[in-house]
């Protein structure tokens, strides 16, 4: 006979009372990535109560080393609050050993290098989960740990380009541009927070760790949907950029249109959109149009349609467009200048954004993690730390290393 699930223990009453915890508080994380993915995972965590020890070489992790150009410290600033930082030289044995003692009390080790790294500095999954079978390996490549591309060096750039990104962003009589964003690098770490915290759920059941990996060439790939349904249902024929209309070609209208001061954008999946804005427009006559009547109409005479919003959107400015079309329910916003959105009032309002006094950019807009825990006050922002500011708090204090040997690790340049 098959036995019944275990039932879920009541809650005690002092969690009825108590504040919640953060959901990742107890967690101790080794962060061993760099740049953007490895690292905007790691941020995640910290946002969530994770312990999170940023280990990094002696000289800084790449994104700091690149903080005189580009405004690369600020993205440093952006996704390395709330982390410890320290310094560790993973090529020298002792340093390797220092590793091997802190992966032994830890819960989650993340690294994006490229893949084969970590095994020849022997640090690599299984000798670590022959220290600690509790742990959780999480890394992220370009393109995984296996397959033929498994060698090649990645960055977002390129992974747009192999993912097919770039040739479908553009105008149709352009050449194809790279996105704005780097989306591979952010997918590919909000992929692997997943996957650590889904690990994390299973080790509860069970008790052990396992590997997890991200590839971001993967990760980004199912955000094409659009674009790949179009190119399915037109055998391979249709064209992939498509400019600021609808990657499947499939509404209207959808579209980037001019203003007076600026652009907006207005997107009418439903017939009941395009009714709204005819209204708004004091266009009633065309409701019983039959270039209009149906989704599938207005996609067949999308240019008439394009015309038809240009039209009124020409003559107003772009907030009165917004504010009229968005008190008709109908999808619109002003396209925004990176300022303007940096300080959205909305943003600010619910914590996602903050204004944050950091110790070396001053006073700066910084982002906290998008996902709410509801009932949790979010953990307080901590600016990102200097360079190895936490390496004597973090191996004397938590792992238990003695003054002395701290000093002879200083003199032999392994912290």
């Amino acid at each position: 006979m098959k036995q019944a699930p275990p039932t879920t223990p009541p809650l005690d009453r002092a969690s009825t009372t108590d504040p919640p915890e953060q959901p990742l508080e107890g967690i101790t994380v080794l962060d061993l990535s760099h740049v953007y993915a490895g690292p905007y995972c790691t941020f995640l965590m910290a946002m969530a109560g994770a312990t999170v020890i940023k280990i990094e070489p002696r000289s800084g992790e790449h994104l700091r080393s690149r903080g005189d150009m580009g405004g690369a410290a600020m993205a440093f600033a952006m996704l390395n609050s709330n982390k410890r930082s320290v310094t560790l030289n993973l090529k020298s044995d002792r340093g390797k050993k220092i590793f091997r003692e802190m992966a032994a009390r830890a819960d989650v080790v993340v690294e994006n290098f490229a893949p084969g790294v970590m095994d020849r500095l022997d640090l690599g999954a299984q000798v670590l989960h022959e220290i600690n079978p509790r742990l959780i390996y999480a890394s992220s490549s370009g393109y995984g740990k296996t397959g033929p591309y498994r060698g090649y060096p990645a960055m977002d750039l390129v992974v747009q380009a192999m993912a097919g990104v770039i040739d479908i962003t553009g105008q149709p009589d352009q050449p194809p541009v790279k996105a704005g964003p780097a989306l591979c690098d952010f997918n590919g770490g909000v992929h692997l927070y997943s996957a650590v915290a889904t690990a994390l759920f299973q080790r509860e059941r069970t008790g052990r760790g396992r590997v997890v990996e991200v590839s971001m060439m993967e990760s980004v790939y199912s955000s094409m949907a659009s674009t790949i349904g179009m190119f399915h249902a037109s055998g391979g024929k249709g064209a992939t950029r498509t400019g600021n209309r609808h990657g499947g070609m499939g509404i209207s209208p959808y579209n980037v249109y001019p203003t007076t001061d600026g652009y907006v954008v207005i997107n009418c999946p439903g017939d009941h959109h395009f009714q709204a804005v005819l209204r708004v427009i004091d266009r009633e006559d065309l409701l019983e149009d039959p270039r209009f009547l149906t989704r599938s109409d207005r996609v067949r005479h999308m240019f008439e349609v394009d015309a038809l919003m240009e039209s009124w959107t020409s003559r107003c400015p772009k907030a009165e467009v917004a504010a009229k079309l968005l008190a008709a329910s109908v999808p619109c916003a002003p396209v925004r200048e990176l300022g303007e959105v940096m300080t959205d009032e909305n943003m600010h309002a619910r914590g996602s954004l903050q204004w944050v006094e950091h110790p070396t950019l001053g006073r700066v807009v910084l982002p906290h993690s998008p996902i709410v825990y509801e009932g949790t006050e979010r953990v307080p922002l901590e600016p990102s730390h200097a360079l190895g500011a936490d390496s004597e708090a973090v191996f004397s204090e938590w792992l238990g290393l003695a003054e002395e040997e701290l000093a002879e690790l200083k003199r032999e340049e392994v912290i």
